[in-house]
């Protein structure tokens, strides 16, 4: 494949990453968007439906990875490196599926800090920009 085409599909692919954040109040039911802004100071844990939630969370979350490893193919081309980044995100989904489900059902105000993070990990791209650099440097050592 050209460069010029693969630095094409990979500002697409950005973009696409950067429209699941941009749209995520229309395309994604999640109460906790406007919760952690600044109502988590001084409001209870907001009213959710769980199940619609964690769905909502697992498909941004798919959206996210498959976006991801798009870019991570396209700028390294390297099938063994996809393979394993498909091995690391499914590995990081099933453990911080955990916790974001213990938060949800259980909410504590002294808990909201780590709930937000974990939250974060699922919801943002966070896995493509510790991979990109972590992969460059492997493909510079060797």
């Amino acid at each position: 494949m050209p460069k010029l085409t693969r630095y094409i599909l990979v500002f697409i692919l950005i973009l696409v990453l950067a429209a699941i954040r941009g749209f995520e109040n229309h395309l994604f039911y999640d109460p906790y968007l406007t919760f952690f802004e600044n109502d988590y100071l001084y409001m209870d844990n907001p009213r959710r439906e769980v199940v619609k939630l964690v769905f909502f969370t697992s498909l941004r979350y798919l959206l996210n990875t498959l976006a991801s490893l798009g870019v991570l193919y396209l700028i390294f081309s390297d099938k063994i490196m996809i393979k394993f980044s498909v091995l690391l995100y499914a590995i990081a989904y099933v453990l911080l599926l955990i916790p974001f489900l213990y938060f949800v059902i259980n909410p504590k105000q002294e808990d909201y800090y780590l709930f937000f993070n974990v939250r974060r990990f699922l919801i943002q791209p966070i896995g493509l920009i510790l991979l990109l650099p972590a992969f460059y440097y492997y493909k510079l050592n060797s």
